[in-house]
């Protein structure tokens, strides 16, 4: 969990994210404590009630679970669910925005898949 806070947008979406980076990464594993609010609060620097946020937004979508007294933890299942959820933004926010600007500039969209295919260079 080094990963910088930056202004892009709002912080408390940050730390659900870099919480969900994790637990994608395997860094963090089903039924694993995640860092409280306070060791969040202490390591970028924000306030308790911003990291708290983060954690219960995650918390509303079942990623994580309360045990009460304890802690916060990765629920069972979550990482398949965030895989879910990263591809459908991927399928509605970038690749329209992907098509839309190559046709902007002229790229059929053959020409964008074999730019893909080749890792990015323009055949």
């Amino acid at each position: 969990m080094n990963t910088f806070l930056n202004s892009d947008k709002s912080i408390y979406l940050q730390i659900s994210e870099i919480i969900e980076t994790d637990i994608l990464r395997g860094i963090l594993l089903e039924d694993e404590k995640v860092p409280s609010t306070n060791e969040l609060t202490k390591q970028y620097t924000i306030n308790p009630a911003t990291a708290a946020k983060g954690i219960s937004l995650l918390v509303a979508e079942g990623i994580l679970y309360k045990k009460r007294g304890i802690g916060m933890f990765v629920s069972p299942g979550a990482r398949e669910q965030i895989l879910e959820k990263r591809r459908k933004l991927f399928k509605e926010q970038y690749i329209p925005k992907l098509l839309q600007e190559a046709a902007s500039i002229g790229l059929s969209k053959e020409e964008v898949i074999r730019t893909i295919e080749t890792g990015g260079d323009f055949a």
